[in-house]
């Protein structure tokens, strides 16, 4: 969609397009973030047992998922707590 037919749209449709293209670049964002952590788990985690994950390598999975999430949080709320702080 050009500008001139952005200002065509009332505040109300330029919102709910806004709205929307937000929403598509954070499941995107959020989508990398899984890639991401698929692979570095994986290649921290997987060995050479065959084409299955054995206990060991899918707990280690597991924990790595779980620290790559709580890393995530951790950053999300320092830099909402930084934006918080500019204002």
């Amino acid at each position: 969609m050009d500008a001139k037919a952005l200002q065509n749209l009332s505040p109300e449709q330029r919102q709910a397009i806004m709205m929307q293209a937000q929403q598509e670049a954070n499941q995107q964002i959020m989508q990398d973030m899984m890639n991401r952590m698929t692979a570095s788990c994986f290649k921290k985690c997987a060995g050479t047992s065959g084409d299955k994950l054995d206990s060991r390598e899918q707990s280690c999975m597991a924990m790595c998922q779980d620290r790559y999430l709580d890393t995530r949080q951790q950053v999300q709320e320092a830099l909402q707590k930084r934006q918080g702080m500019q204002h």
